[in-house]
């Protein structure tokens, strides 16, 4: 089966190449260490007697910001080295932000194709490969299956849309699922799928979502106070916009609107998905006849009405200035949704659409909390936002529900590192090369 992939690949590949380029071009930062997409890594330190060397692959900024806990708890025990690759270039800037003394080397995962992926291998040489959630390559599990290393699928889910089209495809998965040794779920739903997909039932288990166990630095009240400045944000409420995709700036303008027209002192700060994006907010904020600040332009000279966070790895921050947020990508025509899992550590009250596919299993579990608000429409965004900021305890009694949820949820850190420590100890006694 490896080799009808291989064969498929380079073809496929080319088909797709001028979308990626456009969206490369589009999001920008490519360019920075390129030829790491078709295997060139940069130098790596000699490997050292009794080290053990894990090759982490997280895809982007939500994965990178998960791995947190594990690459700490590496670092603490002084055995164990992590070469982390990432495939976005946010993911990409935030682990040379965040990463750098908690790894021997940062990179972009290559392209999985035979010749590259051979190539890093040849360079990386790692004891034990983790795949982070959604990531499953072919190619890659192939290259550790021929060299007898384990490879092990962490916080490791199946959206709707994924586990639809896997079934499709369930052959094609065999490989995988013999090649990958250990399957930890983030759930429980997630472990079931993968059993309906042919992963064998002792590769499994339930460890709990790594995202669960994050710890966020609070801002202390001068931070806060100067950050708030610098957004341009008043002293009143703010409706956080977190993670937004098109037309849901749309409906948080009107929200802003209805709460003012109440009488509310409200601001409004919007966090768009994707930064590039910058240029067609600003032609709605235009249009809105609302004063707006970017914060790449700088510090704002004076208070606004809508402040844009268009910046890379902040939003925890700004979550901490918010009285009220809306979890964006989850109003139609959208579908999966962003996380709620920061603000809800961050004990902050939450409005979300009713398209949060891509966290099924976390929204149920904070909506049986009472943690969160589901509106349907943008309508419905627009009326409940404009309730919850005019009635204080509802916020607080949203936010509180937050809290106890994630302390009732943490823990999946450790029991994943139990595995993770087990496979590490069968490979340095021999047991995946007998």
């Amino acid at each position: 089966m490896i080799w009808l992939y291989r064969l498929l690949f380079l073809p496929l590949l080319l088909l797709a190449t001028p979308y990626y380029l456009w969206r490369m071009r589009r999001r920008g930062g490519y360019a920075e260490s390129f030829g790491q997409r078709f295997g060139r890594v940069d130098p790596l330190p000699a490997r050292s007697a009794g080290v053990r060397r894990i090759w982490l692959q997280a895809v982007s900024v939500g994965e990178m910001l998960a791995i947190a806990p594990l690459l700490e708890a590496f670092r603490r025990e002084g055995h164990t080295e992590v070469y982390l690759t990432t495939t976005t270039s946010t993911g990409y800037k935030l682990a040379r932000e965040k990463y750098a003394a908690l790894t021997i080397g940062i990179g972009y995962f290559p392209l999985d194709f035979w010749a590259f992926s051979t190539r890093a291998w040849r360079q990386v040489r790692p004891d034990l490969c983790i795949l982070m959630e959604g990531e499953r390559w072919p190619e890659h599990v192939g290259q550790a299956q021929s060299r007898g290393v384990p490879v092990i699928s962490v916080n490791a889910r199946l959206s709707d849309r994924s586990f639809r089209r896997s079934l499709r495809f369930r052959p094609l998965l065999r490989p995988l699922g013999a090649g990958i040794i250990r399957v930890l779920c983030s759930s429980k739903r997630d472990e079931q799928r993968f059993k309906a997909l042919g992963f064998a039932p002792e590769k499994l288990s339930t460890t709990g979502n790594l995202k669960l166990d994050v710890t966020i630095p609070l801002l202390a009240g001068p931070a806060r106070t100067q950050l708030r400045r610098e957004l341009g944000l008043g002293d009143g409420l703010v409706l956080l916009g977190s993670s937004t995709w098109a037309g849901e700036e749309a409906a948080l303008l009107a929200a802003l609107k209805a709460a003012r027209a109440r009488g509310l002192k409200v601001s409004l700060l919007l966090v768009p998905r994707h930064a590039e994006r910058r240029e067609e907010l600003r032609g709605l904020l235009e249009k809105s006849g609302l004063t707006f600040h970017f914060r790449t332009e700088g510090s704002a000279t004076d208070l606004v009405d809508v402040a844009v966070g268009d910046t890379t790895g902040e939003l925890r921050q700004f979550t901490q200035l918010a009285d009220l947020v809306f979890v964006g990508k989850s109003l139609a025509p959208h579908d999966g949704g962003q996380t709620p899992v920061e603000a809800a550590v961050l004990g902050q009250p939450i409005i979300h659409g009713p398209n949060m596919t891509n966290f099924r299993e976390i929204i149920r579990t904070l909506t049986e909390a009472g943690a969160v608000r589901r509106v349907e429409t943008a309508d419905e965004l627009v009326a409940v936002a404009v309730e919850l900021l005019a009635d204080a305890a509802q916020r607080e009694q949203l936010a509180t529900a937050a809290r106890a949820w994630y302390e009732e949820n943490r823990g999946a850190t450790e029991r994943t590192l139990t595995v993770i420590r087990t496979e590490l100890e069968k490979r340095q006694s021999g047991f995946w090369s007998r």
